[in-house]
């Protein structure tokens, strides 16, 4: 009997170079989606947080007792928003608490006599672009739209 022993042919050269080339780029788009979705997940947070804030403060300046209601006057909805966008009543451009939020997004309003409701509206842009190309039919949006809304009784 011939002893044979396993030789790697030439014909197997190469190989895990080509299989490593066909697996990069859908290794790197997985990696990327997820990086993204924890950007997004991190706005969300940023933004709620900024949001219960802004109602926190809301609830606490809009209580007239004298009336045993909430009074919202055009001061207080300023510094709301100002609140929600910037983190702080006062604004200050360029340290806003997500990228391109602005006081246009923010709602704020009563509900009923004794509670208020802040709402933020905010939408998410990744870094990709604004859309995937579709191979039928239109491209598919990657903007998603953020909302943020508290209720709160007034204090």
């Amino acid at each position: 009997m011939h002893s044979h022993s396993f030789r790697p042919g030439r014909a197997q050269q190469g190989v895990a170079m080509v299989e490593f080339a066909i697996a990069l780029p859908l290794l790197l788009l997985l990696l990327l989606a997820i990086a993204e979705f924890g950007r997004m997940l991190y706005h969300y947070n940023n933004l709620l947080q900024a949001n219960r804030d802004a109602v926190r403060y809301l609830a606490s300046e809009a209580w007239n007792g004298n009336l045993g209601q909430v009074v919202i006057d055009p001061v207080i909805v300023a510094r709301t928003k100002n609140l929600a966008v910037y983190g702080m009543p006062t604004p200050q451009s360029g340290y806003e608490v997500v990228p391109g939020l602005t006081t246009a997004n923010v709602t704020v309003g009563a509900v009923g006599s004794e509670h208020v409701q802040v709402s933020t509206s905010y939408v998410f842009q990744p870094v990709i672009g604004n859309s995937l190309p579709a191979l039928i039919g239109n491209a598919i949006p990657l903007n998603l739209q953020l909302v943020a809304t508290t209720v709160m009784r007034g204090l």
